[in-house]
């Protein structure tokens, strides 16, 4: 990591980064500009890494494209609650979330087209996927004002 601060070896460090979302392991040694960490991640989590990671490679190298419409961002405090149908309420956790929609995790997992609303933006359920599923909204929401529509405490 080049980052403005010199890392303890041995020392527990959390990374938040833009394309890759948070890291979290230990720093290794020290570097004249930042610090080298080993990251801590399941096998699960150290493959999707690796997915990110080739495909940021084939986008640099001009071998692919972006095809998202909206830019996806990481919430700086990601624990939310999702609003079913029936009006119950359930605590979950906001992996990233765009103008158009939001990829979730929580205890369970709802039907395709299935209504809900993340926080106070509604949507329906479009997609699911490893440890969770995405939410399109049903309207395009405002990137500057979207953590705080998103991000709602559990009741």
């Amino acid at each position: 990591m080049v980052v403005p601060v010199i890392g303890r070896a041995g020392a527990s460090v959390t990374v938040e980064c833009e394309e890759f979302g948070q890291l979290e392991g230990v720093v290794s040694r020290p570097t004249r500009m930042g610090f080298t960490m080993k990251i801590k991640a399941t096998d699960e989590e150290r493959a999707k890494l690796a997915d990110k990671i080739a495909w940021h490679e084939k986008f640099y190298r001009r071998e692919t494209t972006d095809q998202r419409k909206h830019k996806r961002i990481v919430p700086n405090n990601p624990i939310s609650t999702l609003m079913l149908a029936d009006g119950s309420c359930i605590r979950c956790f906001v992996i990233d979330m765009s103008a158009s929609g939001v990829a979730v995790s929580a205890d369970i997992v709802p039907e395709l087209k299935m209504p809900l609303a993340v926080g106070k933006v509604v949507g329906r359920v479009a997609r699911h996927m490893p440890g969770g599923f995405a939410v399109k909204f049903v309207e395009l929401q405002d990137i500057r004002s979207l953590e705080r529509m998103i991000i709602q405490p559990p009741r």
